[in-house]
């Protein structure tokens, strides 16, 4: 099985993900470090929406100054073109296999797709 991790290796649920993700065996594992290789919006667009969720859900507050900016109250068009340019606004991790995406919070529910 084919599986893709968007992570931060800073963040401990990102690590304990991707830990799973390493030690399940038949996993055909990419990582990404959204931070230095950055999503485009046309594959968060895809991501959430395979993942039944909105922008809006995958909006990272904590450590961020995405309230501030007045993101939690923006569009969804908004919303991801602000991910897109700073990648720290989107919540972690993100995984995608041949089974679906889920954001991993927290981090076993990357189980309902492997």
């Amino acid at each position: 099985m084919n599986a893709t991790i968007w992570h931060n290796p800073a963040c401990g649920t990102s690590r304990k993900t991707l830990a799973i993700l390493e030690t399940t065996p038949g996993i055909e594992l990419t990582v990404i470090e959204y931070l230095k290789q950055p999503y485009t919006a046309a594959k968060l667009r895809q991501l959430f929406a395979d993942a039944g969720l909105k922008a809006r859900d995958a909006l990272r507050l904590r450590g961020t100054d995405a309230e501030e900016r007045g993101l939690t109250d923006a569009q969804e068009d908004a919303i991801i073109a602000a991910m897109a340019k700073h990648p720290a606004y989107v919540e972690r991790p993100i995984v995608e296999t041949d089974k679906g995406v889920r954001l991993c919070r927290p981090q076993d529910v990357v189980r309902e797709i492997l």
